[in-house]
């Protein structure tokens, strides 16, 4: 492991290296990606991230959730909140179910296992997202993209029963005498939210100059497989291009990154989750997982 501790500053000095070398391109390539954040991103996420926090702090979450208390706990294993945050990530997407999660163990609701149990199926895409500009704008047909809608809410059901095991070491929930019972003002919560948003938009903004470094070794794959290299780093970047595909091909593949995130989502995600500790890894093969059951039932229902 020694031998490889110096490989991430290489790559990062790589990367700084390629920009000063050619920063008309990359500047080109930062603002497409602050342009996908902007029209894609920021107005599906944004007033989510605001309203639901609002309602964490107002502390009514117990009784919205109480009547899906049994089948969450029986099915996944967790707390009773995990039902909310599931229904609030495939209505607002990405990262808000992650925020929710890191906020729900911040405010000592839920225990470190409940938040990695509940990472595997509340880390989700939105339907702005996935009907409106995937199956509609894209791909052309609000049909593929209510196909593609039900196969990721399905796969992450399903992926969810993956991980109902799993166990966090140091699960307890947090002292609720360590944490400030006064809730934060409207103020404090916008400001938390925007806040996230822009970490968010700095992320893909970055992940967009990454895939025209990555451009050449991208561009010696077989052409129906640079779309999926390309969102397997950015999800909306590897959407924009599958739509120059075959029709079923592209929606397959698109079913994939969505459930998947890329790793600029991931990365998204873990910044909402880093106060749980949780291992990189371990989030990315959950995702990894998602995005293949997402994958297979498209291309069922596609047959179908």
């Amino acid at each position: 492991m020694k031998n490889f501790k110096f490989l991430p500053t290489f790559l990062l000095l790589a990367l700084v290296f390629s920009i000063a070398v050619s920063p008309a391109r990359f500047i080109s390539s930062a603002l497409n990606g602050l342009s996908a954040f902007a029209v894609n991103v920021l107005p599906c996420t944004l007033p989510f991230m605001i309203l639901t926090k609002l309602i964490i702090e107002q502390g009514q979450m117990q009784g919205f959730c109480r009547c899906f208390k049994k089948p969450f706990q029986k099915l996944y294993g967790t707390s009773q909140e995990a039902s909310y945050v599931f229904l609030m990530s495939i209505m607002a997407g990405y990262p808000v179910g992650s925020k929710m999660t890191a906020d729900l163990y911040e405010a000592g609701k839920i225990s470190k296992t409940d938040a990695f149990r509940m990472s595997a199926f509340c880390s989700n895409s939105g339907p702005m997202f996935i009907i409106g500009t995937v199956g509609t704008l894209l791909l052309n047909s609000p049909k593929v993209g209510g196909i593609l809608f039900a196969s990721h809410v399905l796969s992450a059901l399903l992926n969810g029963l993956l991980y109902r095991k799993i166990k966090a070491k140091d699960s307890e929930k947090l002292p609720q005498n360590s944490i400030a019972t006064t809730p934060a003002s409207f103020g404090e919560v916008v400001t938390s939210s925007v806040s996230a948003a822009l970490n968010v938009g700095a992320i893909i903004c970055l992940f967009f100059i990454i895939i025209d470094v990555l451009s050449p070794i991208f561009n010696l794959l077989p052409s129906s497989l640079v779309p999926l290299a390309e969102g397997m780093v950015e999800l909306t970047r590897g959407c924009i291009d599958s739509a120059a595909l075959q029709t079923n091909l592209a929606a397959i593949i698109c079913s994939f990154l969505i459930s998947f995130g890329g790793f600029s989502t991931i990365m998204q995600s873990n910044a909402m989750l880093k106060k749980l500790k949780m291992p990189v890894w371990l989030f990315s093969v959950q995702k990894f997982s998602q995005g293949l059951i997402s994958a297979g039932l498209t291309a069922i229902m596609l047959l179908l």
